[in-house]
């Protein structure tokens, strides 16, 4: 059995529906992991995307946050957050929010997690203390199902470049968050959790970005970042055929910032 999985950090799902069931057509995804819808799960475009086959578990508030699962192969099991997730504390607010950053299903055969990384804004800020602890929760909440037989991957913007080849200029980051040691020992965390690192290939120039800034021509110019990621156990790597990062979907006016990343696999 083929099954074509793909992550995608859709920059809100209300601003780029037509570009996503545009894309939904051309790539015919099995399984699409979202991140960053930017709206409520009662207001996701449930019935635009089932005119295309899927079914949707959609996790969000109504703002910046959101994750999101969208199966043409069921779903069942579906978990929204992650067991003891932390929560977050705002300047302005009187408690911490958990926000809705993480949503599992199974779909078919497969095992996934959709999951949206805290950004960390700088290294000195709160929020970058919460990206750790949201990482380690995430690592936790994972074990079970990696150590499992059944294909299981977690997907989604890791707000992480794994590696320095992972971003345009590594010196241009120095003393900023997503190339940080501790987020990168997060991530060898997550991989010695029973993951590996599937790397895609890029559709054009050497290196498998992601994402490039709506700014200073980041996107021509090609100074972007690998940090939308696929960490799959065992079972979920061996049935790896190919996975590409579909940097057309990056081009043009009304686009996410993001690329969708895809991975078939032969279950």
């Amino acid at each position: 059995m083929t099954v074509r999985i793909a992550t995608w950090n859709i920059n809100s799902v209300t601003a780029r529906l037509p570009k996503l069931l545009e894309w939904l057509e051309s790539a015919a995804p099995d399984v699409l992991c979202l991140q960053e819808l930017k709206c409520a799960a009662d207001a996701f475009p449930h019935e635009a995307v089932a005119e295309l086959g899927y079914e949707t578990a959609a996790h969000g508030d109504g703002r910046w946050n959101g994750v999101a699962v969208l199966s043409r192969l069921g779903l069942a099991d579906v978990v929204r957050g992650l067991p003891d997730q932390p929560g977050f504390q705002a300047d302005d607010a009187l408690l911490p929010a958990v926000e809705p950053r993480a949503i599992a299903a199974t779909c078919g055969p497969v095992r996934v997690w959709s999951v949206y990384v805290p950004n960390g804004r700088e290294v000195d800020h709160a929020h970058y203390r919460y990206k750790l602890e949201w990482l380690e929760v995430l690592r936790r909440a994972v074990l079970e199902d990696a150590a499992g037989p059944r294909p299981f991957a977690v997907l989604g913007d890791f707000n992480i470049a794994p590696a320095d080849e992972d971003v345009y200029d590594v010196a241009a980051f120095e003393g900023l968050t997503h190339v940080t040691a501790p987020e990168r020992a997060a991530l060898t965390a997550l991989r010695e959790a029973g993951l590996q690192d599937v790397v895609p290939r890029p559709l054009k120039y050497d290196r498998p970005y992601t994402y490039w800034d709506y700014r200073q021509l980041a996107f021509p110019k090609n100074r972007g970042m690998r940090i939308d990621l696929t960490y799959g156990n065992k079972a979920f790597a061996d049935a790896v055929t190919d996975s590409y990062v579909d940097r057309e979907a990056r081009k043009g006016k009304g686009t996410s910032d993001h690329a969708p990343v895809v991975v078939d696999l032969d279950v």
